[in-house]
């Protein structure tokens, strides 16, 4: 008889740690002394995790060219946060390719010594902001976290998870804690040409958009600073271009003749972003190398 009760024991054991597996757990702290950039990621099992990213790009901003008003609002904002001082949710938006991410990356580059950290999560795994927030809100560092090209469609979940969050829920509360998303929409869902028939109009000419419109519009409306990117004229795409070959030291002659090719280049893919004015400097610099 004690032989079946510690046997029947012994399975309960089992079975309860199988199931212990699949339960949500909270999320662990990472190693902080790793990195200064880390990505939320869910495993398999469905559990969360601040992976460590070990490789950051070496992105400075005086790198950064033609995109002074925007990079010194972003600047000042991230030097309020970090000196602890009010600083503002950012939403950047605007052309592709024209350096929004990269300013993200530029400015903790720029203020990692003073303890900035980076968190990114992907719009998917919004949800869980507050297990994040959790986890970094005791510490002493200064944490932005990073949703890049960030747009929703219909119904999403993470879309009320992030709108809840802006306006007023514990991440916004916490003063170590901002979000900074990219996108290419101004206000992160698709918009119809429907929904314009929901405007009203008064009697004195005042346009007043409709319910569907006045939701859409209220995520943008709770991040306090909107920065917004414009596509690059010609000369701006070859001063990109000019400053990326300098840096990756080709000659200043060889810049000046690299010109027409910049612009065929440019053509072909049918963009003058500051995206496309990298890798051609990458193409024309490995080129210019091996040729030498």
């Amino acid at each position: 008889m004690n032989e079946k009760f510690e046997h029947l024991l012994m399975r309960a054991e089992q079975l309860i740690c199988r199931i212990e597996t699949v339960l949500p757990q909270a999320l662990s702290p990472p190693d902080w002394t790793v990195s200064v950039a880390y990505r939320y990621r869910k495993r398999s099992s469905g559990h969360g995790v601040l992976e460590p990213v070990r490789h950051l790009g070496v992105m400075r901003l005086v790198d950064l060219k033609e995109i002074e008003s925007q990079k010194e609002k972003i600047q000042r904002n991230t030097l309020q946060f970090v000196n602890g001082t009010p600083a503002n949710n950012v939403l950047l938006t605007g052309a592709r390719g024209t350096g929004k991410s990269s300013l993200i990356k530029a400015c903790l580059n720029e203020y990692a010594d003073r303890g900035l950290r980076l968190i990114e999560v992907d719009k998917a795994d919004l949800i869980d902001l507050p297990d994040i927030v959790d986890v970094v809100s005791r510490r002493s560092e200064k944490f932005i976290v990073f949703c890049d090209d960030l747009s929703f469609e219909d119904g999403e979940p993470g879309y009320k998870a992030l709108k809840s969050i802006l306006d007023g829920s514990v991440a916004a509360t916490t003063a170590n804690v901002l979000i900074y998303a990219t996108s290419n929409r101004r206000h992160l869902l698709p918009e119809y040409m429907k929904e314009n028939l929901s405007y009203t109009y008064t009697e004195d000419g005042e346009v007043h958009p409709g319910e569907v419109v006045e939701e859409k519009i209220s995520l943008s409306d709770r991040f306090g600073l909107w920065v917004s990117f414009y596509p690059f004229t010609q000369d701006e795409y070859l001063s990109i271009v000019a400053q990326w070959l300098s840096s990756f030291g080709v000659a200043s002659q060889a810049i000046e003749a690299a010109r027409p090719a910049a612009l065929v280049w440019a053509l072909e893919r049918g963009s003058r972003s500051g995206r496309a004015a990298y890798q051609f400097a990458r193409d024309y610099a490995g080129q210019h190398a091996t040729r030498a």
